[in-house]
C-alpha cells in the first residue's frame, strides 16, 4: 500500500470516527461531512506537530500521574481544533475528553475492521 494510499484510508477512518463521536455525544456539534474532514487533518497535523512538544513540556506531571496527563493533553489538542475549525465546537473540558476516548476508540475499531478486509486469503 502507497504512503497516499495509508494517509487517505487513514483521513477516510478518522472522518468516519468523527461522525460517530459527533453523533454519540451531545456537546460536540460538526456541521457537516466537510467539517468532518477539516477536523481529521486538523488533528491529524496537531498530533504531529502540537502533540509531541506538549507531552515533552509536562513530561514531568505525566509521569507522576503516570500517564493520565496525556488525557489532558489529548483534550487540550480537541480544544485547539475546535478553536481552529468553523463549524466544530465542544461545549467544553469534559466533552473535549470523552471526544478524544470516543474517537480513539471508534477509530481504532474502524482500522482493525479495515485491516480485516484487507487482509489476504491465506488458504489459496
Amino acid at each position: 500500500m502507497s504512503r497516499l494510499t495509508f494517509f487517505l484510508a487513514r483521513l477516510v477512518t478518522m472522518t468516519l470516527a468523527v461522525i460517530i463521536t459527533d453523533w454519540l455525544l451531545p456537546g460536540i456539534h460538526v456541521s457537516g461531512v466537510p467539517t468532518a474532514i477539516i477536523i481529521s487533518l486538523v488533528l491529524s497535523i496537531l498530533n504531529l506537530l502540537v502533540k509531541p512538544l506538549l507531552i515533552f513540556l509536562t513530561l514531568p506531571i505525566t509521569v507522576f500521574t503516570f500517564g493520565i496527563f496525556l488525557f489532558v493533553i489529548n483534550a487540550l489538542i480537541v480544544l485547539i481544533a475546535a478553536w481552529l475549525v468553523p463549524g466544530f465546537q465542544v461545549d467544553g473540558f469534559w466533552w473535549a475528553l470523552a471526544f478524544s476516548i470516543i474517537l480513539s476508540i471508534s477509530s481504532s475499531v474502524l482500522e482493525a475492521l479495515g485491516s480485516k478486509s484487507q487482509a489476504p486469503n491465506r488458504n489459496s
